[in-house]
């Protein structure tokens, strides 16, 4: 039943639900752990949620909190795992088979992550989309397991804290959190979109003039 309004709500919110009060804070964990395995599923529904859970009573604040962070660990975990069975060699034969994608693009990804792998595990926890992809390029370079768990962890907890406490003040207007929050995952689709345009079209362009006749 929906906790704001005493009706029966539907999909997503009515699943997370569902999930919380069969479950309570381990329920909480396992729908943030689904939402990195498959992005579709919004953090932004799931953690406002356990926080207005918890202010009715149904699990202590603090547990939303750690038992959401747990759940995104696990989550993290899993796609490092992923990325770890790919492995760099698969990585590249598989870039090697894509249209307008380069080996050298692989290699320019693998100097850069190996420069900048820790904050881009740390920030990428705390943005949309990337939140959950970042862990599959840490596996593919096998940063080492315990920086990876405690940057992980430490922007899972900044980012889960603060929409689980945002679900817990707001009460019943928790759903307003995932209406500005979604203005923040449009905007990062938008400029993926934008990047990838920008990517073909500056590829295309590149192997027509390398194909001109001099």
């Amino acid at each position: 039943m929906n906790l704001a309004t005493g009706t029966e709500p539907g999909g997503i919110t009515g699943w997370a639900i569902g999930l919380m009060e069969a479950l309570g804070g381990p329920g909480a964990g396992l729908a943030i752990a689904l939402e990195n395995l498959f992005p579709p599923l919004p953090s932004e529904v799931i953690l406002p949620l356990a926080g207005f859970t918890a202010s009715k009573g149904s699990l202590s604040l603090v547990g939303a909190i750690l038992w959401t962070t747990l759940g995104s660990v696990v989550g993290a975990m899993i796609l490092y795992a992923v990325g770890a069975l790919l492995g760099r060699e698969r990585t590249r034969a598989i870039a090697a088979k894509l249209p307008l994608v380069k080996v050298a693009d692989i290699d320019r990804t693998e100097a850069w992550f190996a420069r900048h792998g820790v904050k881009a595990v740390f920030f990428g926890r705390m943005i949309p989309i990337f939140r959950s992809f970042i862990s599959v390029p840490a596996g593919v370079e096998r940063m080492r397991i315990p920086t990876f768990l405690f940057f992980t962890t430490l922007g899972s907890l900044v980012w889960n804290t603060a929409f689980v406490l945002a679900g817990y003040t707001l009460g019943e207007n928790w759903g307003l959190v995932e209406q500005y929050a979604g203005v923040l995952s449009k905007g990062v689709a938008a400029a993926v979109v934008l990047a990838v345009i920008w990517f073909v079209v500056t590829r295309v362009a590149k192997r027509r003039r390398v194909q001109e006749p001099r």
